[in-house]
């Protein structure tokens, strides 16, 4: 197994002093990031999809084998909520095709208020190109249905396991041979970081559903005071603890503080 560990974003002027020096400038934190870690999630492409320009930008300041996970726009999942999904998904995945090796998965996120359609979500995941690694985060307790389990199952598509307040929020279903998991916010102190037990948790939850040979993304979302790329470092020691190959992370921010 390869554990991908990264943070959703890399952006946050409160990561000053804690993952940038504090001469750093902003237009160098991506190159300083990289400097500590192998994977990111882009999730401000929700908010305002880059052009195909931009993700070029960013695969020129990649190094070899960085990972980048792309979040879906809103327009597709929030605005369009799935419908006629042909054009935001080739929009989307013309686009992100500007990180060439880079690109890793696809993450849609639905929003609290979409409730289940099975058929809606299939006619979109058909959307996308073969191979083309999509995981799905709903948000609404109507989906955790069987006929939702077929769809991503039928699709290779992944469901994006998600925790809120170190408890889970959604089923640890297996829909494919690769993971995607969310940390959004802990309940340790200082808030919003994750304990030292749920992070074991959720490493022995990777560990038990999947084999050697997949590979498992982890992104923490609780940007706040640093507390995403301390609790990813700590996470990622903790895997390696139990056996687990993992990316780089800043071994420095792995004990507690």
């Amino acid at each position: 197994m390869t554990l991908y560990v990264g943070t959703s974003g890399w952006q946050y002027k409160s990561w000053r002093g804690v993952l940038y020096p504090a001469g750093c400038p902003m237009r160098l934190w991506l190159e300083e990031y990289t400097r500590h870690f192998d994977t990111v999630e882009l999730n401000n492409a929700f908010y305002r999809l880059p052009t195909r320009e931009n993700f070029e930008g960013w695969r020129s300041r990649l190094p070899e084998g960085f990972v980048v996970a792309v979040k879906a726009s809103r327009y597709l999942t929030h605005i369009k909520r799935l419908r006629d999904p042909e054009e935001p998904v080739h929009r989307l995945m013309s686009h992100a095709a500007g990180l060439g090796p880079h690109l890793g998965p696809i993450l849609l996120q639905l929003p609290p208020n979409l409730q289940a359609d099975p058929p809606l979500l299939d006619a979109c995941l058909a959307c996308f190109p073969s191979g083309t690694r999509v995981a799905v985060e709903p948000r609404n307790d109507t989906w955790w249905t069987r006929e939702t389990r077929d769809v991503l199952q039928a699709r290779g598509a992944a469901l994006c396991w998600a925790d809120v307040q170190a408890h889970p929020v959604t089923p640890l279903w297996r829909t494919t041979d690769w993971g995607y998991l969310r940390l959004h916010e802990g309940r340790a102190r200082p808030r919003p970081r994750y304990g030292a037990q749920a992070l074991e948790t959720w490493v022995d939850r990777i560990a038990t559903t999947w084999s050697d040979a997949d590979d498992v993304f982890t992104y923490f979302n609780n940007d706040s005071r640093g507390a995403a790329v301390k609790d990813a470092a700590a996470f990622a020691r903790t895997a390696e603890k139990a056996g687990l190959t993992v990316t780089r992370t800043p071994a420095e921010l792995a004990a507690r503080s």
